[in-house]
């Protein structure tokens, strides 16, 4: 995969109201993410934000995002709602290790307001780097999304993300840490997430990893993102084609066939599995 390029920008807002079921605000300290993931729909919901690169191969780093927070935060009296860190971007992708843009925001809320609701979702390792950060934050969670627990189909899903096992590994530090961790398996993908054993590996490994709450989602058949997986698939992962294209035109009869599978999970590693 190309190296992202990587460019700063300024921004006039951070707190954005949000549609997002269960939260009010949305933080995303960059636009675009390096992680590329084959099935993310983001680059739609960002078709007007001025970046033409393709999905993958552009990042804009928002160089005064914690500024701006820290101005909102202090107008602000009241900031009653969830906040969710990542939403059209991952606030840990690569480009945080150099920016400390998610890290200086998080050192601003420590200490404006650490009683606010926050939820980080990442499928990056570096979260690790703030643990010190998140134990001051007295609600906060952190959530790792998962789609496969193989290295190898990640690194054609997601080629610029952290692979799986090492989520698992982070996730089970900060579980150690005594930081509530959760896990979102999204998109479910037929034929490579809900294979013989597959989705149970993932299941057990999250259990193991001290993971306390597992959401899952169905896959959004979004055209540009549709064509880039099956780009992926057809070129890498052949045997999953025809079950993309079977859920494509039955969805509803493939998440019902899904959901027994769920129930029986749900009652042996003691979580609600249901997907929307």
């Amino acid at each position: 995969m190309t190296k992202a390029a990587i460019s700063p920008t300024y921004c006039k807002t951070a707190l954005s109201r949000t549609g997002i079921p269960g939260y009010r605000y949305c933080l995303n300290p960059y636009v675009g993410c390096s992680h590329g993931c084959r099935y993310c729909y983001a680059d739609t919901v960002l078709r007007f934000s001025g970046h033409s690169g393709k999905w993958g191969d552009f990042v804009a780093a928002k160089v005064n995002f914690p500024e701006v927070l820290g101005e909102e935060l202090r107008r602000k009296r009241n900031l009653s709602g969830r906040i969710i860190f990542g939403t059209v971007t991952d606030a840990y992708q690569p480009a945080e290790e150099k920016f400390g843009l998610t890290r200086r925001s998080l050192e601003i809320f420590a200490e404006e307001r650490p009683y606010a609701e926050i939820d980080l979702l990442t499928k990056s390792d570096i979260v690790v780097r703030d643990v010190d950060v998140l134990k001051k934050l007295k609600k906060c969670s952190i959530g790792f999304t998962v789609t496969t627990p193989d290295d190898k189909t990640a690194s054609v899903l997601e080629p610029g993300a952290a692979p799986p096992s090492a989520r698992l590994l982070a996730a089970k530090r900060l579980a150690e840490e005594g930081l509530h961790v959760w896990a979102f398996i999204a998109p479910i993908l037929p034929g490579l997430s809900d294979t013989p054993g597959v989705l149970e590996e993932l299941i057990s490994g999250l259990k193991e990893a001290g993971v306390r709450e597992v959401y899952l989602d169905s896959l959004n058949p979004y055209p540009a993102s549709m064509h880039r997986l099956r780009v992926a698939c057809r070129d890498r992962l052949p045997w999953a084609l025809k079950h993309l294209e079977q859920y494509l035109s039955d969805p509803r009869g493939y998440l019902k066939t899904l959901s027994e599978e769920l129930a029986a999970l749900s009652q042996k590693y003691g979580y609600d599995l249901r997907v929307d």
